[in-house]
């Protein structure tokens, strides 16, 4: 059964059946299977997890229309960092309220859009955007962004966003003061993929000294957005972080008028997809002795296309193969792309079965920061999408 592009099915996807009736030994394309019930469940997981705080999926991480769609069903926020991505959700019916607009440097024609689609919410580090709103958008909610980072993080961000939480922060609640503009809020960003516990309450607490300020200037401070950092395919680890986030809200803002508010990306997105690949060509490499040393195979789709998040995620990558015997003998392996470029390299040093051409790798938690990256580079076609829900 398919509506509307989206295959249904009872209990449990078997990617297995999907990958034998897409018929992919046929196929010049690699194949992305996404399954939208895996977004549900992580948006059930986190209202389980982090009651108090909305999620705002961050459109950037993955800007499918069908992942669109869902999550706007579901009822979930939107973080937009430009004028088509404010476009994209309002075009699903989201309200302009059910989006902030968390890009700290905008350009004209886009603050210009966000005020006649009335998004109030948006972000602000420095006072040339103070400046540039109090031209262009003076009737905007401005939510100061300060810097406060994790001390370990798959893709840190304080190196472009995020003003000194001592010193600038307060000094731009000044300067908006002056200049008769409404601050609503201050913000964060601990880090894409954070893995420290405590990046959290550190910047919660920096917040809580930001809002007292505010509220020493006469402005009624209301919302605290904490930022994404939260991961997509490790739920352990999720709870954890998620435990830390209550614990700190609780001590620093347990007035539950003030809205809290949260940008997760990889988190929805991450486990919903699994791209499957062929390989379409292979190489022995064999030391001087004459004995083989590594098997290279070389796949249908590379870091210039989904496998981008090797480069500009910093992810490394998981592999299973098809193969019917789980026990056969490993061999030290190397994984290429299909481009000409030798920067084209998926993953080495790994252990896989002796494979041959024509046989598929499967690579789950292929979800963020891939399919809104990838190229055509070099004249290589990208995924097939195939899109699955649970009846």
């Amino acid at each position: 059964m398919c509506t509307e592009g989206i295959n249904y099915y009872e209990k449990e996807l078997d990617i297995g059946r999907v990958i034998a009736e897409a018929q992919l030994e046929d196929c010049d394309e690699a194949l992305n299977i996404c399954d939208l019930s895996t977004v549900e469940r992580k948006f059930e997981l986190w209202q389980k997890q982090l009651p108090r705080i909305k999620p705002y999926y961050a459109v950037k991480c993955n800007d499918e229309p069908r992942i669109v769609q869902t999550l706007a069903d579901l009822g979930v926020g939107f973080d937009c960092a430009s004028k088509n991505e404010l476009k994209l959700v309002l075009d699903y019916g989201v309200s302009p309220d059910r989006i902030i607009f968390a890009n700290p440097c905008r350009p004209i024609s886009h603050l210009n859009y966000a005020q006649q689609q009335k998004v109030l919410k948006g972000t602000v580090d420095n006072e040339f955007e103070i400046y540039k709103l109090h031209k262009h958008y003076p009737n905007s909610n401005i939510i100061v962004r300060f810097k406060s980072e994790a001390k370990a993080a798959q893709c840190p961000l304080g190196d472009k966003f995020g003003c000194d939480a001592d010193i600038d922060a307060s000094a731009l609640m000044l300067l908006a003061k002056s200049l008769d503009l409404t601050v609503t809020g201050t913000s964060f960003h601990v880090g894409s993929g954070c893995s420290e516990l405590e990046a959290y309450e550190r910047a919660i607490k920096k917040a809580k000294n930001l809002f007292k300020f505010g509220q020493l200037l006469g402005y009624d401070l209301h919302l605290l957005d904490i930022g994404g950092g939260f991961p997509g395919s490790d739920d352990e680890h999720f709870i954890k972080l998620a435990g830390t986030v209550n614990s700190a809200v609780q001590k620093y803002f347990a007035d539950e008028r003030i809205e809290i508010i949260a940008e997760p990306g990889r988190f929805f997105v991450a486990a919903a997809y699994t791209l499957v690949c062929k390989i379409h060509a292979k190489r022995e490499v064999r030391n001087a002795a004459g004995k083989l040393d590594t098997v290279m195979y070389y796949l249908n789709d590379g870091v210039y296309g989904s496998f981008n998040c090797v480069f500009y995620d910093h992810h490394t990558v998981t592999v299973e193969h098809y193969l019917a015997d789980d026990h056969l003998p490993t061999f030290k392996s190397l994984i290429w792309g299909p481009s000409c470029d030798a920067l084209d390299k998926i993953s080495e040093n790994l252990r896989l079965p002796y494979l041959k051409r024509g046989d598929l790798l499967g690579f789950p938690n292929m979800g963020a920061y891939t399919v809104p990256i990838a190229s055509a580079f070099n004249g290589f076609p990208l995924p097939k999408a195939l899109f699955f829900k649970a009846v």
